[in-house]
């Protein structure tokens, strides 16, 4: 069953507003979309990622899409309007700890393109790609599942991660790999000032790995001063190692550089996939205990586990008028995540889909 019902706001007519506000209106959704800058809004209604242009009161659910320094303002003025916001920045920390609001749910789409701007919007950026949900003690749970549902719906894989986590993770991910391949294409560039064929002799390796490098730089700047503390201590990491593999080569140490290639190997084989087939998923139910905080915590428990939760919703409890939480999980990882519960005071049960 859809679970497109009514409006959604977009703030930020860019890349992944057009890209987020086209996904989801080939979801049933109605669109309405914002910028600072107009003639981007209504740029976007010409390229069919918009409805309409202006304000929604109406709006279930608004999405931030604005630069990192500027979330916090946008979403408080959302939120002052009712529904649930949420934004798409890569930093968390800050920005949750802003806006301690039940209605607002930080996250971050690990998905983007080397295109600029609006015009390169992709209604299918998000199919298939990790889009990070941060929630808190304070998040609404019902706020949460709606949300959950409706990223669900655009083919993205959702994980919880608390938001400081989330920050010191994207570094290792998203933020030090641009910086190390702009790094590599500066380097490159100064030698081809001196050697005229040699990005012509660039191979597919140096292409892949530099790719990112071609994303437009103005939104670096407000993710290296805001994660700059995550992101230094990254960067001291990857210089150790980068040290280290120095070391290997110079010495011509055959059996270390054998081993430090066959773990990157290893590692980079054993990256996640999609969802498993639905005949492969069970629910996991848990009675909603009279805690505040409990969404957040099952959520993260879950990814600290390493279990992915592919739907999550709030349905009634026959046991009482409380309620239960739902959550979609891999059969083989069921036992993990139920384990983990229960050693936190939870009393889950599991369940096929059928038994639904």
């Amino acid at each position: 069953m859809s679970v497109a019902e009514g409006h959604i706001a977009i703030i930020g007519a860019g890349l992944m507003g057009g890209s987020l506000g086209m996904a989801l209106r080939a979801q049933g959704w109605f669109v309405t979309g914002t910028d600072a800058e107009p003639e981007r809004a209504d740029r976007g209604l010409e390229l069919g990622a918009f409805d309409a242009v202006g304000a929604d009161s109406s709006a279930v659910i608004t999405f931030v899409c604005t630069p990192v320094s500027s979330v916090v303002a946008v979403a408080r003025h959302a939120l002052a309007h009712g529904g649930i916001v949420t934004d798409i920045g890569s930093v968390k920390g800050p920005v949750t700890t802003a806006l301690d609001h039940p209605r607002f749910i930080g996250g971050h789409p690990m998905a983007g393109s080397e295109l600029d701007g609006i015009d390169g919007s992709d209604p299918l950026m998000f199919q298939g790609r990790t889009w990070v949900l941060t929630p808190t003690p304070t998040s609404d749970a019902a706020s949460y599942a709606r949300l959950h549902a409706v990223i669900s719906s655009l083919g993205a894989v959702v994980v919880s991660v608390a938001p400081a986590r989330h920050d010191e993770l994207v570094a290792v991910v998203s933020h030090v790999p641009h910086l190390v391949a702009a790094t590599l294409m500066s380097v490159a560039a100064d030698c081809a000032a001196e050697h005229n064929t040699l990005l012509r002799m660039a191979a597919g390796g140096f292409r892949d790995m530099t790719r990112i490098a071609a994303g437009h730089p103005g939104i670096w700047l407000d993710i290296c001063t805001e994660n700059r503390s995550a992101i230094v201590g990254v960067l001291d990491g990857v210089i150790a190692e980068l040290g280290a593999m120095r070391s290997i080569v110079e010495t011509a140490d055959r059996q270390r550089l054998q081993q430090v290639l066959g773990k990157a190997r290893t590692a980079r084989m054993n990256l996640p996939v999609g969802a498993p087939p639905p005949e492969d998923l069970v629910e996991i139910r848990v009675p909603i205990p009279d805690r505040p905080g409990f969404i957040a915590e099952v959520a993260t428990l879950a990814s600290d586990l390493g279990v992915n939760i592919f739907d999550v919703e709030l349905s009634h409890s026959i046991e009482g008028d409380r309620g239960t939480l739902v959550v979609v999980v891999a059969t083989r990882a069921a036992d993990l995540l139920r384990g983990g519960l229960l050693a936190r005071g939870f009393r889950p049960s599991v369940s096929s889909l059928g038994e639904r």
